[in-house]
């Protein structure tokens, strides 16, 4: 999810994670006059459409609004993975402050996601790369990827640890699933 157009490394996500994905990038109305309330029915919509154990990836303001909804709202659907990318902490510092995009300082519902990860390049022209510390402060347990020379919109046409993040945490799940059926704890699809 984000709210520019995809960069290079979006738009290529498809063919680098290959067909056992599948990769959905709903478009944010107004992006350029982005407001909560209709990013948030958005993302209703779309969670609608998501299997149980989804792995979701956000970037910018997509990231934070991403972090926003799911540290705030109840969910039905699990979600087996978090990945943002050059996200803003809304209140951090005085070129971020909006109301209507604050988190709450509560973020436990974030805890249930078993594997969340963070990106941020040290030379972020748009977002401060001091956010992704304020980012592990409120998520202890996230792992936090600093990157050098990739700028706000990481416009490398590869984005491989990504890519590769979210393919481990994939392999995670499904060993996990073979435990707990070896074990015989646990009968499913």
């Amino acid at each position: 999810m984000s709210h520019r157009r995809n960069t290079d490394w979006q738009a290529g996500l498809q063919d680098a994670l290959g067909a056992n994905y599948e990769v959905l990038t709903p478009q944010m109305p107004s992006p350029e006059t982005p407001r909560y309330a209709a990013w948030k029915s958005r993302l209703e919509e779309s969670f609608a459409l998501l299997n149980d154990k989804s792995i979701l990836v956000g970037h910018s303001l997509g990231g934070s609004v991403l972090l926003k909804y799911l540290s705030e709202e109840t969910r039905q659907k699990s979600i087996s993975g978090l990945f943002i990318v050059a996200a803003p902490c809304w209140g951090a510092d005085q070129e971020w402050q909006s109301d209507d995009f604050a988190f709450r300082e509560n973020f436990s519902n974030l805890l249930r996601i078993p594997r969340i990860v963070l990106y941020h390049s040290r030379d972020d022209e748009v977002v401060a790369f001091t956010h992704l510390a304020i980012f592990k402060q409120k998520l202890p347990s996230a792992i936090v990827r600093p990157l050098n020379g990739r700028g706000h919109e990481f416009n490398n046409e590869e984005f491989r640890e990504i890519v590769d993040d979210i393919k481990t945490c994939e392999m995670a799940l499904l060993r996990k699933r073979k435990k707990l059926c070896d074990s015989g704890e646990w009968v499913g699809t």
